[in-house]
C-alpha cells in the first residue's frame, strides 16, 4: 500500500473526484479517467462524498447499467453538471430556495407583504410562480419593415428623450432611429424614463407596434440596454401573475434573480431513465425554461415537467396513504360464505344485474383478504349500490364483526336505516328493551332507533341508528350497545365519528357519498377499528381517469347498468318565455296525486347573479301560481332540524311541492315525486343536473324532467339539450369535465386534494404517467430512505401540507 508523504495533505474527496471528472471530460467522456471505470469509483467513493452531491451521485448509482451503459451525450451532461455542482457547492444548512424573498434586490418587508397576496413567501414560491402567458418579441424588425399592430422588436439608437403631456399626464416621449428611420416612443405615466435614455444610447425595445396619425408609434413598449440580461425584450416574454403594487419589469428581474441564486436549481429526484423515457428536461431546465423559454416548444416541455412533478408527489401521497392504511395493522380476513350470500339474495324483491354480481364479487374477494379494502363504488343513481354495501355488512356481521355505514344528511341515514330494514324484514322481532316497530312512510324511525330482525343469519341481526337529532337519551344507549357488542350494524351521520363513539369490534365502514365528506371524517371512522374494511359509496359519476386520480387510495369499482324496468325520465328543455306551460305540466302531475320538485341555484336574490332564488320563487308559486297547494322550502342555510322537517314531510306526503337548492341533491328518495323543474338550468354543470334528474323516476309512474333557461345562448342551450338524449351519467360527466374543468366540476371541499400550482386533473395523459412511475417507486424500497429520493419526499410532504409517513 502506497505511504503518504509526510507533509503532503490528501485532497478532499470532491476535490478528487473534481480532477478525475475534469480528466474524463479531457478524454472525450471515456470511462477511462480511473482504472475500473467511474461506477466503481463512485461506489466507494460515495460514502465520503458531501450529503448535498447525493442527488448527483445516485443518478449514476441507481440507473440500469450506471455511467459504463449511458452513451457519450449522457455521459456528458452528467459530467458537465456534476462538475458545476462541485465547482460551486451548496452552502451548508438550509438549501436556498427557501430562503425568503427579501433576500432579492430592493425586495423590503413591505413588498414581501405584497408577494404574500400571491402565495409567494420563500425563492420556491417565486420559481413556481409560473408565467399565465408569454409576449412573443421574437421578431426584430428595422424601423421601416415595422408593421401596424403586431407584436414586434426593434434595436435603435436614442435621437432624443423628453417629457410631454398628452391628456395632461406627465409622460416621456423619445425618438429613436436605426439605419432605416426613425420612430415615436411613448410611456404614459412614466416621466422618470426620461433621466434613463441620453443621447446616443443603444436601446432593444418590444411592443405591439400602433399608429399615431400617418405614423408608426411604440406606445409603453418594454426597453432595455442592448449590452443588458436580454430578459425583457427580443425574445419570449414572461407575463407572471401580478398584484397592485407590484410590476412586470420588477417581477422578471426577480425571477432571474431568483435562478441564479438557486443554480443550478433545486436537486433533481428523477432518475435519469426517467428522464430519457419521458423526455423531460431536469428540474433546473425546466424551471428557467418556464419562465424564460427559448421556444413555445420548451416552454410547453418544461410545463409538462413541472405538471408531471405535481401530480408524482399527488398520487404517490394518495398511494402511500393507501400503503399506511393497509399495512399498518393487519386486516380481519372475511371468508364469503356463498350459501348465505343465496339466502340473502332470496330475500330480495329483485335479483341483481350482471354489473351488480361483479361488483358484489369485487367486494367480497376484498374482504377475504388480511389486506384491509379500500374501495370506492361508484354507480349511477338507482344503480343499486346499497344492496351490495348490505351483503358486505351482512357478511361482516356473519363473522361477529360490526359494521357502520355513514351518510352525509340525517334524513338519508334513516333513508339507508328503513332501506335496510325493509329488505331484511323477513323476521322483525322485539327491540332488545321490549319495544315494536311496523315499518310504515310516517314512522318516526328516531323514536325506535334500534331494531332486531331475525332469518339473515342463524341468530337476531341487530340494526342501530345514530344521528345527532336523537335524543340523549337514546344517544346514549345506542353508544352503548355499540361498545357493548350488541349494534351489528349502525347507520349514521358524522356522529359516527365523533367522540363518544366506541365500536367493539368494527370490521367495515361504508362510507356514502363520499364527496361530501372531508378525509378527517373518512380517517375518523377508519380509526374507530382494528384497521376495518372500508367501502366507499357515490352516485357523483366520475370519469374512471379522474377517479383514480382523485380517490387514488381507493381501488374502483363501476356498477355500469341500472335494473331492469326503470323508465328513462322524460327531459325537456324550455325558453324562459315557457315557464307558465311548465307549471301548468307540473299541476297536472300533482292533480294525479304525484308531488313535484322546483329547483333554483340561490337561496334569495342576488345583486351579482340574475338568477332565480329559492325563497322568491317560493314566495311566488305559494302566491300566484298555486295558492290552493301545499309548498315547502328548503335550502342550505336553514338550520338541520328545520331541513330535516321539511324533507320529512315531502316524503311522507304532507306536501305536494318542494322549492329547494341544490341542497336536495343526495337525499330523500320519494317514489311519489315524479317532476324536476330546474330553473336557470344553465348555472348548473351536466353532473349536478343529472344528479337532480335523479331525485325523481323512483317509483312506477313515468317521469318528468324540465329544465329551464334563463338564457337562450347557443351554448347554454346545447349543453342542456345534451341532458334531453343521454342518460348516462358518465358520458354527461365527460363533457362537463370538458366544459368547466375539474376543479368546478368537482368543487374545491369536494375533491379533498391539495391546490395544484401546475397541473391539472383533467391532463389525463400526465395523470396516468404520473401514477405509474408513484406505482413503481412505491415499489421500490430506496424511496423510503435513500438520500437521492430525500427531495422528492420533501416535495409530497409540502404538497400534501403535512408529513407523510414513509414507512
Amino acid at each position: 500500500m502506497r505511504r503518504q508523504e509526510p507533509g503532503v495533505t490528501a485532497p478532499e474527496p470532491q476535490e478528487l473526484l473534481q480532477s478525475i471528472l475534469t480528466l474524463e471530460a479531457q478524454k472525450s467522456w471515456s470511462d477511462s479517467a480511473v482504472i475500473g471505470g467511474l461506477d466503481s469509483y463512485l461506489a466507494n467513493a460515495a460514502p465520503a462524498l458531501p450529503k448535498w452531491f447525493a442527488p448527483q451521485l445516485q443518478q449514476v448509482l441507481t440507473a440500469s447499467g450506471g455511467y459504463r451503459a449511458w452513451s457519450r451525450a449522457e455521459r456528458q451532461t452528467w459530467v458537465i453538471e456534476a462538475l458545476d455542482l462541485l465547482r460551486n457547492p451548496r452552502p451548508s444548512g438550509p438549501p436556498p430556495e427557501l430562503q425568503p424573498v427579501t433576500v432579492l434586490s430592493r425586495v423590503s418587508t413591505k413588498t414581501a407583504l405584497l408577494f404574500a397576496r400571491l402565495g409567494v413567501h420563500t425563492l420556491n414560491d417565486l420559481l413556481y410562480l409560473l408565467p399565465r402567458r408569454y409576449l412573443d418579441y421574437t421578431r426584430m424588425r428595422t424601423i421601416a419593415e415595422l408593421q401596424p399592430y403586431e407584436e414586434q422588436t426593434i434595436v435603435g439608437r436614442v435621437v432624443k428623450a423628453s417629457w410631454t403631456y398628452p391628456a395632461k399626464r406627465r409622460s416621456t416621449e423619445a425618438i429613436v432611429a436605426d439605419r432605416t428611420g426613425t420612430i415615436r416612443v411613448l410611456w404614459f405615466n412614466q416621466p422618470w424614463v426620461a433621466k434613463k435614455l441620453p443621447k446616443d444610447r443603444d436601446i432593444v425595445l418590444s411592443g405591439t407596434v400602433s399608429v399615431y396619425g400617418r405614423r408608426l408609434q411604440l406606445v409603453s413598449p418594454e426597453w432595455e440596454d442592448l449590452e443588458s440580461s436580454g430578459i425583457h425584450t427580443g425574445r419570449l416574454i414572461p407575463v407572471h401573475p401580478l398584484t397592485q403594487g407590484l410590476y412586470a419589469k420588477s417581477m422578471r428581474n426577480w425571477v432571474t434573480e431568483a435562478l441564479d441564486i438557486c443554480a443550478p436549481g433545486p436537486a433533481e429526484y428523477l432518475q435519469r431513465d426517467v428522464l430519457q423515457r419521458s423526455r423531460f428536461p431536469t428540474l433546473s431546465q425546466a424551471l428557467r425554461q418556464a419562465h424564460f423559454p427559448d421556444s413555445m416548444a420548451q416552454a410547453a416541455a418544461a410545463r409538462q415537467r413541472l405538471a408531471f412533478d405535481e401530480l408524482l408527489s399527488l398520487q404517490l401521497g394518495l398511494l402511500m396513504t393507501r400503503r399506511n392504511w393497509q399495512n399498518s395493522q393487519r386486516g380481519q380476513p372475511l371468508k364469503a360464505d356463498p350459501q348465505l350470500i343465496r339466502s340473502l339474495l332470496a330475500l330480495l324483491p329483485f335479483s341483481l344485474t350482471a354489473a351488480q354480481e361483479r361488483v358484489l364479487d369485487e367486494v367480497l374477494q376484498d374482504l377475504s383478504r388480511a389486506v384491509p379494502m379500500s374501495r370506492m363504488l361508484q354507480g349511477d343513481v338507482g344503480s343499486g349500490k346499497t344492496v351490495v354495501a348490505l351483503a358486505a355488512m351482512v357478511m361482516t356481521a356473519a363473522h361477529d364483526l360490526q359494521a357502520a355505514l355513514m351518510a352525509p344528511t340525517e334524513v338519508l341515514a334513516e333513508q339507508h336505516y328503513r332501506t335496510l330494514l325493509t329488505l331484511l324484514s323477513t323476521g322483525i322481532t322485539a327491540l332488545p328493551d321490549g319495544q315494536e316497530m311496523q315499518l310504515h312512510p310516517s314512522a318516526s324511525l328516531r323514536q325506535v332507533p334500534v331494531q332486531t330482525v331475525s332469518g339473515v343469519l342463524d341468530r337476531p341481526l341487530t340494526i342501530a341508528l345514530l344521528t345527532g337529532s336523537l335524543t340523549a337519551a337514546h344517544r346514549r344507549r345506542v353508544r352503548d350497545l355499540i361498545a357493548s357488542g350488541a349494534i351489528d350494524m349502525v347507520i349514521g351521520t358524522q356522529a359516527l365519528v365523533q367522540e363518544g363513539v366506541d365500536f367493539h369490534c368494527l370490521g367495515l365502514a361504508v362510507v356514502d357519498e363520499q364527496h361530501r365528506f372531508g378525509v378527517v371524517q373518512r380517517g375518523g371512522l377508519r380509526q374507530k377499528g382494528y384497521n376495518p374494511h372500508v367501502l366507499v359509496m357515490t352516485a357523483t359519476p366520475i370519469p374512471r381517469s379522474l377517479a383514480l386520480s382523485i380517490y387514488g387510495d381507493l381501488d374502483l369499482s363501476v356498477i355500469d347498468a341500472l335494473p331492469p324496468g326503470r323508465q328513462p325520465i322524460d327531459t325537456r328543455v324550455f325558453h324562459p318565455e315557457s315557464i307558465h306551460e311548465v307549471y301548468g305540466l307540473v299541476r297536472t302531475e300533482i292533480q294525479k296525486g304525484h308531488q313535484a320538485y322546483v329547483i333554483c341555484p340561490l337561496i334569495s336574490e342576488s345583486d351579482k347573479l340574475d338568477a332565480r332564488a329559492a325563497t322568491e320563487e317560493h314566495e311566488y308559486l305559494s302566491n300566484a301560481v298555486f295558492p290552493d297547494l301545499r309548498l315547502g322550502l328548503l335550502h342550505g342555510a336553514m338550520r338541520p332540524a328545520d331541513k330535516d322537517a321539511v324533507m320529512r314531510s315531502f316524503r311522507d306526503g304532507a306536501l305536494d311541492l318542494l322549492v329547494s337548492t341544490t341542497v336536495i341533491e343526495v337525499g330523500i328518495d320519494v317514489p311519489n315525486a315524479t317532476v324536476m323543474v330546474v330553473l336557470a338550468a344553465e348555472r348548473f354543470g351536466l353532473s349536478q343536473l343529472h344528479q337532480l334528474r335523479g331525485r325523481v323516476g323512483r317509483g312506477s309512474d313515468k317521469s318528468y324532467c324540465f329544465l329551464v333557461g334563463d338564457t337562450v345562448s347557443p351554448d347554454a342551450m346545447r349543453r342542456l339539450n345534451a341532458l334531453e338524449s343521454t342518460h348516462d351519467g358518465f358520458t354527461l360527466a365527460m363533457q362537463d369535465l370538458e366544459i368547466r374543468g375539474a376543479g368546478d366540476f368537482l368543487g374545491t371541499q369536494q375533491s379533498g386534494l391539495p391546490p395544484l400550482k401546475v397541473a391539472t386533473l383533467t391532463d389525463f395523459s400526465t395523470m396516468e404517467k404520473a401514477r405509474v412511475e408513484a406505482q413503481r417507486l412505491i415499489r421500490d424500497e430506496r424511496l423510503l430512505g435513500d438520500p437521492f429520493y430525500e427531495p422528492l419526499r420533501e416535495r409530497v410532504a409540502a404538497l400534501w401540507n403535512r408529513n407523510v409517513e414513509w414507512s
